[in-house]
Formats: C-alpha cells, structure tokens, sequence
C-alpha cells in the first residue's frame, strides 16, 4: 500500500484525523503493516499495550472473556483497535484474532510521542478532543450517579 493511501486511512479516524498532514506521514511512515491468518492472535486480555492496531482488511474478533464463547465484537476494515493505547500504556481490555485473512497496521506509541511532541498544532488538537471525550465521560458519570441517586431516594 502507498503512503499516501496508509495517510487516507489514518486521516479517516476521528481522533488522528486531527492531526496535520506532516504528523499523519511521520505515523504512516513508521507504521508496520501485517497480513494475519486466519485464528491468528493480535493480543490477549491483560498484556501490555504498546499502541493500536487499525484494521485495513479482513476481520478481528474481540473478547474479553476467554471462556470459548462466540466473540463479543468483530471489526472490519477501518476499525482502531486500541486508541488509547497510542497515548498511555494500559492492559489490553480484550483478546483480538484475526477471523480470516486480515492485513492490520500496527502503530506505536513511542512514534505517537515522538510526532506530537515535533507537532504541537496535531498534540493540541488530539489533547483538545481528549479533553472533551473525558469531559463528556465525566458528565455521564454524573447522570449516572443522579439516577442512581434517585432510585436510592425513590
């Protein structure tokens, strides 16, 4: 695939796209790009997290049980798989296989770093939609609690 259709894909997510050509070429160039089996495992619930995974084909099974039960979630192309994960390092909430032949790109979180700190237009941009992603969390909290608060009452 060409870098500027790797810069397409990436553009199309709502967070990265945020970000300024220049930065989404850096992502694009340092990205790794995979072609998976069938049954194939991405990663498993509870492993480190070193960045995200965006599906450019084929289909990811996600499941954060592991009890042999059908998958909770299945992705397809387009699908950012662990975004957060570019950010901070978490555990990964979920096991991710691959359901047939899928081509994944892989992007870290040591070159999301490196690119918004050489980028501040992009790291304010992504740092701003952050901000309003937590806030908007925070308020359904709130409204959470309130209700709960109400049936307490009630």
């Amino acid at each position: 695939m060409a870098l500027d259709d790797d810069i397409a894909l990436l553009a199309r997510q709502p967070l990265l796209g945020l970000m300024e050509r220049d930065a989404l070429r850096l992502v694009a160039f340092a990205a790794e790009s995979r072609i998976l089996r069938a049954g194939d495992v991405l990663f498993r619930v509870g492993e480190p997290s070193d960045g995200a995974v965006l599906v450019i084909s084929g289909a990811v099974a996600l499941d954060s049980r592991e009890d042999g039960q059908p998958a909770q979630e299945i992705v397809g192309p387009g699908a950012l798989i662990g975004e957060m994960a570019l950010f901070t390092a978490v555990a990964r909430p979920v096991t991710a296989i691959a359901r047939e032949p899928t081509q994944v790109m892989r992007l870290s979180r040591s070159v999301m770093r490196r690119v918004l700190a050489e980028s501040p237009g992009s790291a304010e941009a992504v740092a701003a939609a952050i901000s309003d992603r937590l806030r908007g969390f925070v308020d359904q909290l709130s409204a959470v609690r309130e209700a709960l608060v109400a049936i307490d009452r009630g």
